[in-house]
């Protein structure tokens, strides 16, 4: 018995000494090159999804019409493409980030569906996303740069990227045009 007590207590205690050494030393993966930890993704995953599902917003308080669309194109295109990429036209260094930004104008198999980019999340979760950002991934956090009008329109224009939309956004969100955003647009911070 007291063997046991003493390997446990020697458990308790070289364990977080052997991690801070290995955190002290630099043998942990942080550079965008290495290999990632094992379930790396999913521990963060679960903490992320776990988090939004918690604060998630369901119901937008505006509409995806043509005016919310178009400004959400023109944020995008100021403030997401460059990461995110614009159709047709990914990132140039968006695929050499940890993890990878998502190319959000792409198509994916969602299921039997095909999807572009976020178009399979709630608007609300996309909108959880631009508002807070997400820790370690390069994502940023717009609340305090857009306001939440603003963060709607772009999240309301990713969540509907998989429709029609108007040919005024798709020459924008195609890096065709990018009208100063003072055109109808509104972009006043918080």
């Amino acid at each position: 018995m007291g063997r046991v007590f003493l390997g446990v207590l020697l458990g308790i205690v070289l364990m977080p000494i052997a991690v801070l050494g290995w955190l002290r030393f630099g043998h942990v993966p942080v550079a965008v090159a290495d290999t990632p930890f094992p379930k790396e993704q999913l521990i963060t995953g679960m903490a992320l999804n776990a988090r939004i599902g918690r604060e998630l917003v369901k119901a937008p308080p505006i509409q995806a019409d043509e005016g919310n669309l178009l400004a959400g194109a023109h944020i995008y295109s100021e403030k997401c493409a460059t990461c995110h990429g614009f159709h047709g036209k990914p990132s140039v260094f968006g695929a050499h980030m940890f993890p990878d930004a998502p190319p959000l104008w792409e198509a994916h198999h969602h299921g039997t569906e095909t999807k572009i980019g976020v178009s399979d999340d709630p608007p609300g979760e996309t909108y959880w996303k631009v508002a807070n950002g997400i820790r370690l991934t390069g994502m940023p956090a717009y609340k305090n740069l857009l306001t939440d009008t603003e963060m709607w329109q772009v999240s309301l224009l990713l969540a509907t990227a998989d429709k029609p939309l108007p040919p005024a956004a798709v020459a924008i969100l195609h890096g065709e045009s990018s009208a100063p955003a003072s055109a109808g647009v509104e972009t006043n911070k918080k």
